[in-house]
């Protein structure tokens, strides 16, 4: 493979990595889409040993913001990043992830299909040039490039020493948007995302919040024809997420007909499932 190179001062280069006070030289790049690094984008970063919510969360909130038309940029890495780079390609929108080794290098090894999906619509980039291996210190680096690349960034989870509150605070640096998703206070992967917020950082309770601190406007998908026994049950998880037995009891509904109902919610992708809870997708989002 012969990688695409970008040079700092010539055609094609991002201007919003010229905000760092280190910009790389050479911006190597996988990829035909490099008019995207141009577009307005969204960091959403996390935990790698992300909780079942943390990944809906990092899916649902990364698909409604493709969807919306913003580029998602992450990382690559198991869990947030991952699940980020997923739901922007299933909202039909652009991901851009970054690496902490050449753009050769599908890291970890087990993302080497989804590093594909990426490729077909959206970039894999590194400032570091083909065979680099990764090295713990070169992901610190790469964060540098994910919070520059984007006008806004999203800790979904992260504990009190993550990763991603480097990513938090290079944002910070650059005078951007910094979001976090509200946890559990009991619970450690939230630790520091609920510090953050006692910080100042912006708690992200929907994509729109999103959407509205970047002066953009969702666009309005067509509205899908549902049963009457989906939008029943859609109307209760828009409330709370619930598990099947709960939904019979609240909709007074064969357990079979509450199934039904889920899997058309399912298909139409306003529900998804974790752990037996369902949740609905495209609402707040609330533990």
């Amino acid at each position: 493979m012969t990688p695409r190179c970008l040079r700092r001062g010539r055609p094609g280069y991002p201007s919003a990595l010229t905000e760092l006070h280190d910009p790389p030289a050479t911006l190597f790049v996988r990829g035909e889409q490099v008019e995207i690094l141009a577009e307005p984008a969204v960091a959403i970063v996390g935990a790698r040993s992300c909780s079942a919510y943390g990944a809906q969360v990092a899916r649902s909130l990364a698909c409604e913001l493709a969807a919306a038309g913003l580029v998602v940029v992450s990382g690559l890495a198991r869990g947030v990043d991952a699940e980020a780079h997923r739901g922007a390609i299933e909202g039909g929108g652009t991901t851009i992830a970054v690496l902490g080794c050449g753009i050769d290098r599908d890291y970890p090894a087990r993302h080497a299909e989804l590093a594909r999906r990426i490729v077909g619509s959206g970039l894999i980039v590194s400032e570091y040039p083909p065979g680099v291996e990764p090295a713990p210190w070169r992901f610190p680096a790469r964060n540098r490039l994910i919070a520059a690349l984007a006008r806004a960034t999203v800790i979904v989870e992260a504990r009190e020493r993550s990763g991603a509150l480097i990513t938090a605070d290079f944002a910070l640096e650059l005078g951007r948007e910094v979001f976090a998703v509200p946890g559990e206070i009991s619970s450690g992967l939230s630790a520091g995302t609920n510090n953050l917020i006692r910080q100042g950082a912006a708690p992200l309770l929907s994509a729109d919040d999103v959407l509205d601190a970047l002066g953009l406007v969702r666009r309005a998908p067509p509205a899908p024809v549902l049963s009457a026994g989906a939008a029943a049950v859609l109307e209760l998880l828009r409330d709370a997420p619930a598990g099947v037995d709960e939904l019979v009891v609240r909709t007074r509904c064969a357990a079979a007909d509450v199934a039904a109902a889920l899997v058309e919610l399912e298909l139409s992708g306003l529900a998804s499932q974790a752990d037996g809870i369902h949740r609905a997708v495209g609402t707040t989002i609330a533990a």
